[in-house]
């Protein structure tokens, strides 16, 4: 089953924090839609005068109106910092997290997007450690993640795949102490 997106065509893919769709190659993929609670113009930016935040749809990510099992594919690339100044360039671009409400609002977000991700569909998540640790972020989510690896210029941001597999027993898959952040090292 897929979700029609609002022009009505068939879509089996979702962003569901699209920001300025910076992760995506093709910024309007044909079976994309991207969704984001925000909606900001050009010019929000000083030094990026071309950025914006364009979603398809305004939505929650926390809570869509899309069907049960409505995306074969969701990349999720929510805001990972909550201590921001009003008008940072970050915030500006990638939005903020509530300080006292992250951990229910992730769980919520994560819940949310297990609904509507199809059975043996992929679930994306990209993460950065810089306030807030991997480990501490997976032991919200109901589920664990197959794989996952680190990028970024510092090794700040961890990509994590999840797969929505009907009937498994995920508890004993994945060992969150096994995490690097969790060691220290």
């Amino acid at each position: 089953m897929t979700s029609p997106n609002p022009a009505g065509e068939r879509k089996f893919i979702l962003d569901a924090c699209c920001s300025g769709r910076m992760m995506w190659f093709n910024k309007k993929h044909p079976n994309a839609t991207y969704i984001d609670i925000r909606k900001k113009a050009k010019g929000i930016i000083k030094e990026r005068k071309n950025f914006s935040v364009e979603p398809d749809i305004v939505m929650d990510f926390r809570k869509t109106t899309f069907k049960d099992k409505s995306f074969k594919l969701i990349a999720w690339d929510p805001p990972h910092l909550f201590n921001l100044g009003k008008t940072s360039m970050m915030r500006k671009k990638f939005g903020c997290l509530d300080p006292n409400n992250w951990q229910s609002d992730l769980r919520a977000g994560f819940i949310e997007l297990w609904r509507i991700l199809d059975d043996y569909g992929v679930l994306i998540f990209k993460w950065n450690i810089q306030q807030i640790l991997i480990a501490k972020v997976l032991r919200l989510f109901p589920e664990r993640p197959l794989f996952g690896h680190t990028t970024g210029s510092k090794s700040q941001t961890r990509w994590m795949t999840f797969m929505k597999i009907p009937n498994a027993k995920t508890e004993n898959l994945f060992n969150l102490n096994n995490l690097k952040e969790v060691k220290g090292e």
